[in-house]
């Protein structure tokens, strides 16, 4: 294959990847489902959680299965083009990164996105199930013993390129672009949880269930 056909795809399945997470299923739900725009209250955050204080849990489910869907079909879908077309895991690496980006900086809301915690975790969940499920176990431990849903997410973040790195050459064979990928969606995801890091330093982050008036986390 030419090197130019080559970079046209690669080209083509990474904006796929940023237009694909551009689009905010918190958004698209609440819409569809007649709920006040999640971006007008609460955390002003377009996300599952901002969406669940609506009360529908439902709009929250399906706000979480889209979010972190998306992550999952824009990763698939390039590691289908990269086996399909024997093209480097660099188009995976890539397609990983940019729909996190499209999520937390979306085309279609003026770069206003949510903190990508249900969409890392779909990305995740395709490239190594394993993986996915770890991360996940860190945030419910987490969760479950602090009450603070914006720590969990820190520290799984933190932990999924430890978890990578750990697993690899025994569940999973090492790719440091992956690894560089997973890295860099962790401090992403740490970076949007920045005024979250700060009240928890303060002690004015809300715990899960709180019902004092306090500042939304999510």
């Amino acid at each position: 294959m030419s090197p130019v056909v080559t970079y046209s795809l690669s080209l083509f399945c990474v904006a796929i990847a940023y237009v694909l997470g551009s689009i905010s299923f918190a958004v698209v739900v609440s819409r569809a489902m007649g709920l006040r725009d999640p971006r007008t209250f609460g955390s002003g955050n377009p996300g599952a959680t901002n969406v669940l204080r609506t009360g529908n849990k439902t709009a929250a489910a399906l706000t979480l299965l889209g979010d972190a869907g998306k992550g999952y079909v824009a990763v698939w879908l390039a590691h289908g083009l990269a086996v399909h077309f024997a093209l480097s895991d660099l188009i995976v690496a890539a397609s990983a990164v940019a729909v996190f980006l499209g999520h937390v900086y979306p085309l279609f809301l003026h770069f206003k996105g949510g903190k990508g915690v249900a969409t890392a975790l779909g990305v995740l969940a395709a490239l190594q199930p394993w993986l996915a499920a770890a991360a996940a176990a860190t945030w419910l431990a987490v969760a479950t013993t602090s009450r603070y849903s914006s720590l969990a997410a820190v520290v799984a973040a933190v932990s999924a390129p430890i978890y990578y790195w750990l697993g690899s050459g025994a569940l999973w064979a090492f790719s440091a672009r992956l690894c560089i990928a997973i890295a860099l969606i962790a401090a992403l995801l740490i970076e949007r949880h920045h005024a979250n890091i700060g009240r928890l330093l303060t002690g004015q982050e809300s715990r899960i269930g709180s019902r004092k008036n306090g500042n939304p986390q999510g």
